[in-house]
């Protein structure tokens, strides 16, 4: 059994029914790049070919009796491809509204946990002649950029590739261990566990020093602290409902404005979000008298490090959304997220990660009882009020069973009592923004997704004015 580690952990013990801990992506397909013509029985050999190449799809979490440790990934021995490969054929015109909605539909359900945490949507009757996917995975198996790894594995790099070769052995799943056996190596793997635990407190309480000693400078204000954010209208106990909203943007765009501006992708991204997030709070009660803050999620993996397994930290960033004048918002973001990932070097990328593997199984388990009976997070003062993922994807095109994939949209899951998640991903010229939200907190969130791609005019006007 390989056993979840801390943050794994934390995101089967924190799931609940209002906030199922899965990360998604939705990608359209255009079949006439392919030399045979598309069926659904195509596509599902291709998946059950390539199995073998993505140990995570074959296995299921295993509990640990009585909470005694964190539970671990093992070969599920009844594993049935059927149970997560579904098909389905969106209702006329077969346009984007019609593909948000299915999606939303998909992301508001939680996975089975009683088998391998993960299901692939095959969409039809897409406008165009076009086919969809919606493929979500659990958060305890990968981040967002393993997801995107490891989905990635089923796509080609030309439209005829070369055959998969098959396994050297027909998969062959260990059984399943008794309760006795799995309380017998948790008990080993907490005797070892004093000793590790010394070193991490260590090496935290030197870490917290640092950043106390970094934070007391005065050339070099703090980012925002966790609770610190105002309470807004993208916080509030969440329900299952989700409504998911479509972007896209040209990454030349982005570019120029991000090399006039002398910031980074990342920050000309910050503040389209804040455009549209200004622009959806004067719409819907008023802007708030102190600015909205993100949770950056950041990606510490190394290179070569596994995929299928959550490397993540998170830094708090403002959005300046107090400030009218694009630009200026642009140049404050620019300047809360250096500072938020200087303390980030400053603390440690691994400080987090290292203290959740710490924390008792027994009590991560109490808490998810807690929330999932009175959501407390969406009561208490927010850690942030809404969380913006952006991570790089590839940028020469990808087919799936010959079909050039032509959009590729992440997902992320809601949580930390926020009812809002915006995840960019960029794919060959254009960055794609997937926005899921729930729309009992976050009143029309589809407007959002307008404000993306009226920011960017709005950016590479303003700046244009300002060189004239």
């Amino acid at each position: 059994m390989e056993r979840l580690d801390g943050m794994d952990a934390s995101f089967v013990y924190l799931e609940t029914p209002a906030a199922p801990m899965q990360v998604g992506m939705i990608c359209v397909f255009d079949p006439s790049t392919a030399s045979d013509e598309y069926s659904f029985a195509r596509v599902r050999r291709l998946v059950e070919d390539r199995l073998h190449l993505i140990p995570p799809f074959r296995r299921r979490l295993v509990e640990v009796p009585a909470n005694l440790h964190r539970p671990g990934w093992m070969d599920d021995p009844d594993f049935d491809l059927d149970q997560h490969l579904h098909r389905a054929r969106l209702p006329a015109p077969g346009g984007i509204g019609e593909l948000e909605r299915y999606a939303a539909d998909v992301v508001s359900r939680p996975l089975d946990l009683q088998r391998p945490p993960w299901e692939m949507h095959v969409v039809e009757g897409l406008e165009g002649g076009m086919i969809g996917s919606v493929t979500k995975m659990h958060h305890a198996a990968v981040d967002g950029i393993g997801g995107a790894e490891l989905t990635a594995t089923l796509l080609d790099l030309e439209p005829e590739p070369e055959p998969v070769a098959a396994p050297d052995s027909p998969w062959n799943p260990e059984p399943s261990p008794s309760r006795l056996a799995l309380a017998a190596g948790a008990v080993r793997d907490l005797l070892r566990q004093p000793v590790v635990a010394g070193s991490v407190l260590a090496r935290s309480a030197g870490a917290a020093l640092r950043l106390l000693r970094h934070n007391r400078r005065t050339e070099t204000p703090p980012p925002p602290g966790p609770f610190a954010a105002p309470r807004a209208p993208y916080n509030g106990p969440l329900t299952g409902r989700r409504h998911v909203a479509l972007a896209q943007i040209d990454l030349d765009d982005v570019r120029r404005i991000k090399d006039r501006a002398g910031v980074t992708i990342n920050d000309v991204v910050l503040a389209t979000c804040a455009a549209a997030l200004r622009r959806h709070l004067e719409d819907h009660g008023g802007q708030l008298g102190r600015s909205l803050v993100a949770a950056v999620p950041v990606s510490v993996r190394a290179q070569d490090e596994d995929a299928s397994s959550n490397q993540l930290s998170a830094m708090l960033v403002e959005l300046a959304t107090t400030i009218e004048e694009p630009m200026a918002r642009l140049q404050a973001i620019a300047k809360s997220s250096r500072a938020a990932k200087t303390q980030h070097h400053v603390l440690g990328p691994d400080t987090f990660a290292e203290l959740a593997d710490l924390t008792p199984p027994a009590l991560l388990a109490a808490a998810g009882a807690l929330e999932s009976r009175f959501n407390v997070l969406g009561r208490i003062p927010p850690a942030c009020n809404l969380i913006v993922s952006n991570f790089p994807g590839p940028p020469f095109p990808l087919y799936c069973a010959g079909a050039r994939m032509v959009a590729a949209y992440p997902m992320g899951p809601l949580g930390l009592g926020t009812a809002l998640n915006i995840t960019v991903q960029s794919y060959l010229d254009t960055l794609w923004f997937g926005i899921v939200a729930c729309p009992d907190v976050v009143p029309e969130p589809w407007t959002l997704a307008e404000g993306i791609h009226d920011a960017v005019h709005e950016l590479g006007k303003e700046h244009a004015l300002r060189r004239a």
